[in-house]
């Protein structure tokens, strides 16, 4: 019961990015070809509400679940590792159509297919938590 909120707010997201067409490989196969507006205007819209909310917290006018003030540490400077590592993961939303997070709405509409896309991103997940330490970062 007590996770009972996130999982109405994920059902809601889910409604939300099928009836925008979000999760359709074929916006997607038109965004990554430069043919449509639609999903740069829906990612557009994502991050200047993030841009948004984020400068409100800073302010402190927005508070967390518990209420405490909303912090959000530095990164450390590496313009490499955040090419490289967008860049592999465009390839793959490219390829595969879908991110991680409608992956798991696609499965929920009845493509089951996605099963082998989310199989091979939990296998990647688990192969780069052993590399980890080997890896530059």
């Amino acid at each position: 019961m007590k996770y009972l909120k996130f999982l109405l707010v994920g059902v809601f997201f889910g409604i939300v990015l099928v009836k925008s067409e979000a999760v359709s490989w074929y916006r997607i196969y038109e965004m990554f070809r430069f043919q449509s507006f639609h999903m740069y205007g829906i990612i557009g819209t994502a991050v200047a509400s993030g841009i948004l909310f984020l400068q409100i917290s800073k302010k402190g006018y927005i508070k967390s679940i518990k209420g405490a003030d909303i912090f959000v540490p530095k990164k450390d400077n590496g313009l490499i590792r955040y090419i490289v590592g967008g860049t592999i993961f465009g390839f793959g939303w490219a390829l595969v159509g879908a991110c991680p997070g409608p992956m798991y709405i696609l499965l929920g509409t009845g493509v089951y297919s996605i099963l082998i896309v989310i199989g091979a991103a939990i296998l990647g997940t688990f192969l780069y938590g052993i590399l980890k330490d080997k890896l530059p970062h």
